[in-house]
């Protein structure tokens, strides 16, 4: 009986373990074209954007507008979030270009500070965002990946999850004007 239960903490201890594993920003080093931040977020871009509950069913579809600026290594991403429901949001990111591919990123329903890493050409962004929902507000955390596909198209996929446990996902496909 004890062989057993050891044998069956060995394997959760493993599945644990492996479960956690994921890609890293170094896994895309070499990918191309290379994402430049400062160059992709400046200017006016346009996505198009679902959030999926944990099932995999659509629960919201959305459009942003966007705009970037930069001064030197720091920059200003405005965006104007319009669901299909006609509600509006706006988040403004204050982003900062640590070097060596480390990002940092500030916005006013951001709990403390983003932290990115970028190389080649994804992005992996982590956060807890205020999200409010009803007539309450839930921090969640985001594992947000970006992907640059050419100098117009950008793909990100975001996890969200609390205490550890997967809620949905945002899915978003960015455009260049």
């Amino acid at each position: 009986m004890k062989r057993r239960l050891a044998l069956l903490a060995a394997a959760a201890a493993v599945l644990t373990v492996t479960g956690c594993a994921g890609p890293k920003p170094a896994d895309y080093a070499s990918e191309k074209p290379v994402l430049d931040l400062k160059t992709y977020f400046n200017g006016p871009l346009v996505a198009h954007g679902i959030f999926t509950d944990r099932s995999g069913k659509v629960a919201r579809r959305f459009t942003v507008q966007m705009t970037g600026t930069w001064q030197g290594q720091e920059g200003v991403l405005d965006e104007r979030f319009t669901y299909s429901d006609g509600k509006t949001e706006r988040r403004v990111w204050r982003l900062t270009d640590l070097g060596n591919g480390r990002w940092s990123g500030r916005a006013d329903d951001v709990v403390g500070e983003a932290v990115g890493v970028a190389a080649g050409n994804a992005l992996n962004w982590r956060y807890t965002l205020k999200l409010p929902v009803d007539d309450k507000v839930y921090e969640v955390q985001f594992d947000d990946w970006m992907y640059l596909m050419d100098d117009k198209v950008m793909l990100n996929k975001a996890v969200m999850s609390k205490f550890g446990i997967r809620l949905g996902e945002v899915t978003l496909s960015f455009y260049k004007i």
